[in-house]
């Protein structure tokens, strides 16, 4: 650990108490993407309190926080803000029980169930502690905090904005996310780390009829069933056998009653992929097996496809991430490691990329330690830890909160600490 960093972090025993009360205030008043007010006003109040500059409302809730000590890097630390609509059913004292009114108007209920109040808390502490030690680093300091990273809007939305004329140009933008690894954890990936993901809405049009005469009916329910088998070969036989894919199909609706054939069926299709020519081949080949089920079984018109929604792969920069990963070598020892490829997806690489700068984005586990090998106390199964968008999600409050401090701290002063 560099001297610097040593410096900065030895103030996060006095701060701890503070990030732990403001990670259960933020965890009981969660908000959906696009309706983070009460969050982004706190953040903005926090952040003005620690001497920064600071923007709000960019994207509609997106805030931006500047903190400049002379000449030197810019170094761009960005956090999400949004819960989920799940209903919380993790028993703590500081549980959501917040409820509210979904984009589709439905009353939903919203939790913190991805860890993104870990991310602010973190964030927060890692500015207070920066602010705190200003003869240990040199440069500016930029937090982001941004809107919508579920719904995958977010960070488009603050570069629609203007986001790249109302912040400063970064030389490299970082990020991280609790995970579902044991707390104290710290894992960087170089190259592919989070998946590109495609969401589509199709619907296929078939000819209602009665049940007990199916000859006069182009039924969509036998198409779609058709469709959901045959999809499941662009993986098995189309792709390289070590070539990460998944095509799911999640959602099927068709129907009112077992002697009706419905004109229609629809549904809802995911894709993970990992670079932009699999992406398109596994797209392209739905489009075709859809449109060929659809001819094969006669339909009266052709199908049709929506997305829903789409977010870009996750791929950190070589040389960003070897700085980023010797720098939490050098702090966490070996806790620090190299992490899988992980399957979920993120809209932050949005931001580098709006401003053609270098990023890197690595995982912290948030999770209890797990029974040794994977047993219980009584020798059965251990059960899983709750994994991210579970009502059961649950990051224990340490070693969680001060690895993502701590780990936010290191990784900037890989850039602005005075030896740097």
């Amino acid at each position: 650990m560099t001297d610097s960093a040593r410096t900065v972090l030895a103030g996060l025993d006095r701060i701890r108490d503070d990030i732990e009360d403001l990670y259960k205030d933020l965890h009981r008043n969660p908000e959906l993407g696009l309706e983070e007010h009460r969050t982004a006003g706190k953040a903005a109040e926090l952040l003005r309190g620690l001497g920064c500059r600071v923007v709000e409302g960019i994207g509609g809730t997106g805030v931006v926080g500047v903190l400049t000590n002379g000449d030197g890097p810019t170094v761009m630390v960005r956090a999400d803000m949004d819960g989920l609509p799940v209903r919380e059913q993790t028993g703590l004292p500081y549980a959501s029980t917040v409820t509210t009114t979904g984009r589709d108007g439905t009353e939903q209920p919203v939790m913190h169930a991805c860890g993104h109040d870990v991310h602010i808390a973190s964030l927060i502490g890692c500015v207070r502690l920066l602010a705190e030690s200003e003869d240990s680093w040199k440069g500016t300091f930029v937090a982001l905090l941004q809107p919508s990273e579920e719904p995958g809007d977010g960070a488009d939305a603050m570069v629609a904005d203007g986001l790249t004329d109302k912040a400063p140009r970064p030389d490299v933008v970082l990020a991280q996310h609790v995970l579902n690894y044991p707390a104290g954890y710290v894992g960087t990936r170089a190259g592919s780390f989070m998946s590109a993901a495609d969401s589509l809405r199709i619907t296929v049009h078939g000819r209602g009829g009665h049940g007990a005469m199916p000859q006069t009916a182009v039924d969509p329910v036998v198409m779609a069933a058709m469709i959901v088998v045959r999809l499941q070969t662009i993986v098995s036989r189309e792709i390289a056998a070590l070539t990460p894919v998944v095509v799911t199909v999640g959602s099927i609706h068709a129907g009112t009653g077992p002697n009706i054939i419905p004109d229609r069926a629809v549904m809802q299709v995911n894709v993970r992929t990992y670079d932009d020519a699999t992406r398109t081949h596994v797209l392209q080949a739905i489009e075709r097996i859809v449109k060929a089920e659809c001819q094969a079984s006669g339909a009266p018109k052709p199908p049709e496809f929506e997305k829903i929604v789409s977010f870009p792969p996750t791929v950190n920069d070589a040389g960003t991430t070897r700085r980023v990963a010797e720098a939490f070598a050098g702090h966490f020892g070996s806790d620090a490691h190299t992490i899988d490829l992980q399957t979920a997806s993120e809209d932050m690489s949005r931001i580098p990329e709006a401003f053609g700068v270098p990023f890197t984005y690595w995982g912290i586990g948030g999770g209890a330690p797990a029974p040794d090998e994977g047993e219980g106390a009584d020798g059965s199964a251990a059960a899983p830890r709750p994994g991210n968008h579970s009502p059961y999600f649950a990051p224990v409050l340490q070693p969680t909160l001060d690895t993502g401090v701590s780990a936010l701290v290191v990784a900037s002063l890989a850039w602005l600490a005075v030896e740097a």
